[in-house]
């Protein structure tokens, strides 16, 4: 039986502006993240970078636990299309420790090796080839850890459009990771996924964005960090996804996945007036729940 849509809304450590890429922005202690995760009601998280959380597995799973989180998953970019680079070792440690906090998702990105996501290489037909057989080489890994493995199409890289997005979904059996946004921003259509696909759905990121600045960034007006701290992601219901036709499709097909909130900001210091995220994330979470018809206890 499908649990209450309540009790799947995860939190993400980006919604706070905490985020991998060098320079982003100002970075928050975790402390105050996963304390305010808790106060917009949210009942699980995924891990964030390394560093966030300390990088002992039980570490990790016992601060989440002390604030009454869970963990959900973890965000790993990793080289796939390389035919000199194994992903293997990195995926094996990430799983290591996704088992051992008690988490069930790997969240993959197809990095493309270089820091941050304003560029990128295109594809030949061989990286496609190893990049998709790559993808089935890591599921199974993840499946022989009892976890489920997802693709996540991500602007930035080697994964970013609706037709990139495709080409795994027929290329490969790795599960999907349905972030609304990145998508839309590169070019597909969440909303046709979700209704088109719903079984290869395996994990969501639920965001937002603002359809102009995404227009700049899918144009090369706009690199994607400035456009992010232009505002591109808001929260739920105040862009220009239709994230109710999203959640609709997903929850008619028996979806029974996590819905990790994610609006990805660049602070450039604390909060004005100590709340600052939080607002956004307690509107995300309500309009969410108000598709659903729950509440906002975890």
């Amino acid at each position: 039986m499908t649990a209450p849509l309540a009790r799947r809304v995860a939190g993400a450590p980006i919604s706070w502006g905490v985020c991998e890429v060098p320079g982003w922005g100002h970075q928050l202690e975790p402390e105050l993240v996963l304390r305010q995760m808790r106060e917009a009601g949210l009942a699980a998280t995924e891990f964030g970078p390394d560093g966030f959380l300390p990088d002992a597995p039980h570490d990790k799973a016992a601060v989440l636990a002390a604030h009454g989180l869970r963990a959900v998953g973890q965000f790993v970019p990793v080289v796939l299309h390389d035919p000199g680079h194994d992903p293997l070792p990195e995926v094996r440690a990430a799983v290591a420790g996704l088992v051992a906090a008690g988490a069930g998702t790997v969240v993959l990105a197809a990095a493309t090796g270089a820091d941050g996501y304003d560029t990128r290489p295109e594809l030949d037909a061989a990286g496609w080839s190893v990049l998709l057989a790559n993808l089935d080489r890591v599921s199974a890994v993840a499946a022989a850890g009892g976890l489920v493995a997802t693709l996540h199409p991500h602007v930035g890289t080697m994964i970013e459009s609706g037709e990139e997005t495709q080409r795994v979904l027929d290329g490969s059996g790795i599960g999907l990771c349905l972030d609304t946004g990145h998508l839309l921003i590169g070019g597909g259509d969440p909303v046709a996924v979700a209704a088109r696909s719903p079984e290869r759905v395996a994990h969501v990121h639920l965001k937002d964005v603002r359809a102009d600045l995404a227009a700049q960034v899918r144009a090369g007006r706009s690199p994607y960090a400035e456009a992010v701290a232009k505002g591109m992601y808001v929260p739920l219901g105040a862009g220009d996804v239709d994230v109710a036709a999203i959640v609709g499709s997903l929850e008619a097909a028996g979806y029974d996945g996590w819905y990790v909130l994610e609006q990805d900001t660049v602070l450039t210091g604390p909060p004005a007036g100590g709340s600052g995220p939080l607002d956004d994330v307690r509107a995300s979470a309500a309009h969410l729940l108000s598709l659903g018809g729950g509440t906002e206890e975890g």
